[in-house]
């Protein structure tokens, strides 16, 4: 359905982890996931992905962290997702590079609709 686009997911909850990754599987994504900053990085180093899929809060980290560390080997194109919400989390997000900012809880039709986007060639913010 979604033509084999490969996603990491950063998610420390693990509940959520596997809701995420069960969903995504199911509409046809193929899906990896990650629940810290260490964890993602060993994965986005061994795995192709075509979109990363960051929750803001990690244990060891942040997404923004995240991103700035995977952006400075390549171009990545990303996705954050937060409880935190302000104008300034989003501008955050948006000078980390991330494309979009979605707010938990995710909306199945918005989430997938911000995956399309990404992964159908918006232009990653991170140089």
């Amino acid at each position: 359905m979604h033509g084999g686009t490969r996603l990491i997911v950063v998610e420390d909850h693990a509940e959520t982890a596997e809701g995420l990754k069960r969903f995504l599987t199911a509409v046809g994504y193929q899906v990896f996931v990650a629940t810290d900053m260490a964890s993602a990085l060993c994965l986005a180093s061994s795995v192709q992905f075509d979109v990363l899929l960051s929750d803001l809060g990690l244990p060891d980290g942040s997404g923004w962290e995240l991103l700035k560390k995977l952006s400075s080997e390549r171009r990545i194109r990303a996705i954050a997702f937060s409880g935190h919400n302000t104008p300034e989390d989003r501008q955050r997000s948006a000078e980390a590079g991330f494309l979009e900012h979605l707010a938990k809880p995710l909306a199945p039709d918005v989430l997938c609709a911000a995956i399309g986007r990404a992964a159908a060639g918006g232009i990653s913010r991170a140089a």
